[in-house]
């Protein structure tokens, strides 16, 4: 299966772990050098302070723990207690 990048803000992504919506593809870390993605980063989905700053974190899901890809969701992995966020 193929997709474009830009088709991942469209979809879900759900922790396996608990079963959490964990919110929208706002970015992928890609390795200039191999062009291998290493990660997908998620925007928190919270609201904003003043429009201007983010009042959430965003969470980073290695490439290691994504699970499958879906027509309409994006099933990953990633432990509760150890979040990565940025």
């Amino acid at each position: 299966m193929a997709f474009r990048i830009s088709e991942l803000v469209q979809r879900d992504i759900v922790n396996l772990s608990d079963g959490a919506k964990l919110g929208a593809v706002k970015d992928v870390q890609i390795d200039l050098e191999t062009g291998q993605v290493l990660a997908l980063v998620l925007g928190s989905g919270e609201r904003k302070y003043f429009g201007l700053m983010n009042a959430g974190r965003d969470v980073v899901v290695p490439w290691e723990n994504i699970r499958k890809f879906g027509v309409h969701t994006v099933l990953v992995e990633v432990d509760t207690q150890s979040r990565v966020y940025f």
